[in-house]
């Protein structure tokens, strides 16, 4: 784990845009050629899911606006910083309820580990990023079933008409 401290900057040309630059000798402690995940704290938070990104000039993390908004910070606030490499298998926990999902259909499962790592990293945020057990577990069966009509092919249109669809159920 490395700790430094950093301002939150911003960059002008794109709608991504607050960041905090990552030195690259920490950078470099934290990846290898086929990984750039990484656990970051900031003022002492719980721990998140990101990943290393590189500008022109300098490595950075990305630090979207409800995080900014939990922690009460903003452009030019500075803030301690611990990075730590993740190692979990999606770049967040697996939910519970998806993991159960898995464990009983065996399709479906074969269906989303043949996905791309940033497929399977990106179903697994739309799970975990609710906070309701119940949410969760509807996301996760909409999920499940679109890989099984779509036999894998992801198709995100249909995938956010069969979300809306069970979290009417």
């Amino acid at each position: 784990m490395v700790q430094f401290e950093e301002k939150l900057q911003k960059f002008d040309f794109n709608h991504w845009q607050v960041h905090i630059p990552v030195a690259d000798e920490f950078a470099n402690q934290m990846m290898d050629k086929n990984h750039r995940r990484v656990l970051v704290w900031i003022n002492d938070s719980e721990a998140y899911h990101m990943a290393l990104m590189k500008a022109k000039a300098y490595w950075y993390i990305l630090v979207n606006q409800d995080i900014r908004k939990k922690l009460r910070i903003d452009v030019g606030d500075q803030v301690t910083v611990k990075l730590e490499r993740d190692h979990s298998e999606y770049g967040h926990e697996l939910p519970e309820e998806f993991q159960v999902l898995m464990d009983q259909d065996k399709e479906g499962a074969a269906y989303f580990k043949a996905l791309t790592p940033g497929h399977q990293r990106g179903l697994v945020y739309i799970i975990t990023k609710v906070k309701s057990p119940e949410s969760r577990m509807k996301k996760a069966l909409a999920i499940m079933h679109h890989l099984k009509l779509a036999k894998g092919v992801l198709d995100y249109k249909q995938l956010n008409e069969l979300i809306k669809y069970y979290n009417n159920l």
